[in-house]
């Protein structure tokens, strides 16, 4: 009886063998054809990557967000090459059940990096957002400073007192920003007062000529002067004109010179700037009655 039993064994044995060999034999062609297939994939994954990067050099600055695209970009060529061969070998139910699996996992995962996924998608924006570049100065969220990195998690900022700001990029994505990078050119404002004793008509024509002749106007730029106000001590203007400004300090050089400039040409003149006089009345006096008189 055992001796029986063995040979159903093996017999069964043999007749499993022999199923899976034929139908290795049968599916061989498919098997090399899905190899093939997946094999070119990977090969097309290769040029593919190269292709973008040379695109995309000169939009994406920042090597780490172009590489990291790359390497994405890979990845989803590769696993589609994949899922070919998996359909060519007619794993239609694995196939499945790799795309269940891989989305349960992908929902997991993007539930647990909420935050940095949101990062990661604003650093991808931002890098190919042509408003802010390596190099120009912006102002966002409380901060003014030259853009040095940009990466997949936040941009870092240099200020002008040589400290670096590091600000997450869905920061930079939700809140409004300032590039004075992406102009040549900016309006300059430069407020002071006279007296109310000046020729109004001179201290502008004077003032006018002073910017004119220290920041020379291009095309349709001009230069503007109005008077705003009655102050308490003088009657105050602001003047403003146009000038060559790509970062924060160009705006204070700008006015630093046009005040130096004013200021000689209204001394030139006799023209008075006033500055708030506190006068100290001393009319009232206090009797003191000395004890022991």
């Amino acid at each position: 009886m055992d001796e029986f039993n063995f040979q159903d064994s093996i017999k069964g044995i043999s007749e499993k063998l022999g199923g899976w060999l034929d139908s290795l034999i049968l599916n061989l062609p498919n098997f090399l054809l899905a190899v093939i297939v997946f094999i070119i994939f990977v090969v097309l994954a290769k040029y593919i990557g190269r292709i973008f990067e040379r695109v995309t050099r000169r939009q994406i600055k920042q090597d780490s967000i172009r590489i990291m695209v790359v390497k994405v970009i890979k990845a989803v060529v590769i696993l589609i090459g994949f899922f070919i061969a998996l359909g060519l070998l007619n794993l239609d139910k694995v196939l499945t059940s790799v795309l269940a699996g891989a989305g349960v996992v992908g929902l997991a995962i993007g539930l647990a990096l909420q935050g940095t996924l949101n990062n990661t998608f604003s650093g991808l924006i931002l890098s190919f957002l042509p408003e802010l570049q390596i190099g120009d100065w912006v102002e966002t969220n409380g901060y003014a400073g030259t853009v040095t990195e940009i990466n997949l998690r936040n941009i870092v900022i240099k200020q002008s007192d040589n400290n670096y700001v590091i600000i997450p990029n869905s920061k930079i994505i939700e809140e409004p920003f300032k590039n004075f990078s992406r102009t040549p050119r900016s309006r300059i404002f430069v407020n002071c007062g006279v007296g109310y004793e000046s020729d109004l008509e001179m201290v502008r024509d004077l003032t006018l000529e002073v910017i004119r002749d220290h920041f020379p106007q291009r095309g349709n730029e001009e230069i503007e002067f109005l008077y705003q106000e009655f102050g308490d001590s003088s009657i105050n203007y602001v003047v403003r004109f146009w000038a060559d400004v790509t970062k924060n300090r160009d705006i204070l050089v700008a006015q630093n010179k046009a005040i130096i400039a004013i200021k000689k040409a209204y001394d030139a003149k006799d023209v008075n700037i006033p500055f708030p006089i506190r006068t100290i009345n001393f009319k009232n006096q206090l009797s003191v009655n000395k004890s022991g008189d």
